[in-house]
């Protein structure tokens, strides 16, 4: 801890936490109203998954023609509001969830500022690759989620019939909400590598443990797979398990690396 920080009080702490968390505030304030009155390049952005022309169809499609085979057209499956004012509260969760990722980094740097003090030279090295890897790996897993895990469920959900006298009416709401359901869920997983390098470092896991449970995560990962695609379809759930298969043998590279050291 730096001899600045060291004469500081409780309340001075707090005082400076307060500043802190004002100018948290501000910025996700100002990054929402900035979102909000970017209406429609926001929900072009969100409902880009529910058009026939997203990306992430056109290249399935291109690979199903490179292997013979072919994709049936797709249409945009049709989204209906439920309720007076929903439409306005969705706007205002969406902008609100965009301004502050857009504004992450900023509230990533307040408070590692505020923080950094009470760290050695060496512990703040170890932070700041901490930090950087861990928000990389969230922006990487909210990228899988929108490109590929999202686009795929939804398609696949949202075309399902029991039988052809019941028509589907997906809701603005379940449709935003799953949307941000997921990029959560994929963040977070993709979290493992930076997780075990942790629990590496306190000396709690190591490399030879995740390889002994090797063919137990790979059954975690299919069932944990399925449960956030659960599509008919194998190449679906493949394309889901295999990025967490792949994090979780990076997690074992790095926990390797670190008893090499």
């Amino acid at each position: 801890m730096s001899a600045a920080n060291e004469g500081q009080s409780f309340w001075d702490h707090l005082d400076e936490l307060r500043t802190v968390l004002i100018r948290i505030a501000v910025a996700v304030l100002g990054g929402s109203i900035v979102a909000f009155c970017l209406k429609q390049p926001l929900f072009e952005l969100v409902l880009a998954p529910n058009s026939p022309d997203f990306i992430t169809y056109k290249l399935l499609n291109r690979i199903a023609q490179w292997a013979g085979s072919h994709i049936e057209d797709m249409a945009s499956i049709k989204l209906i509001n439920t309720g007076l004012a929903q439409q306005f509260v969705l706007h205002m969760k969406m902008a609100f969830s965009m301004g502050t990722l857009c504004v992450s980094p900023y509230i990533i740097y307040q408070l590692f500022r505020f923080v950094s003090p009470a760290f050695y030279q060496r512990e703040r090295r170890y932070a700041v690759r901490l930090v950087i890897s861990g928000y990389a790996m969230f922006v990487l897993g909210l990228a899988m989620a929108y490109l590929l895990v999202f686009p795929l469920t939804f398609r696949f959900l949202g075309t399902y019939q029991v039988s052809i006298e019941v028509d589907n009416l997906i809701s603005l709401e379940s449709y935003i909400g799953t949307l941000l359901g997921m990029g959560l869920a994929m963040g977070l997983t993709f979290e493992m590598p930076v997780l075990c390098w942790l629990l590496t470092r306190f000396g709690l896991i190591d490399a030879a443990l995740l390889r002994r449970f090797r063919r137990h995560a790979v059954v975690a990962i299919l069932v944990a797979a399925a449960i956030i695609t659960p599509t008919a379809d194998a190449f679906t759930l493949f394309a889901v398990a295999l990025p967490m298969w792949l994090l979780y043998e990076l997690s074992i590279a790095i926990a390797g690396r670190k008893h090499k050291h």
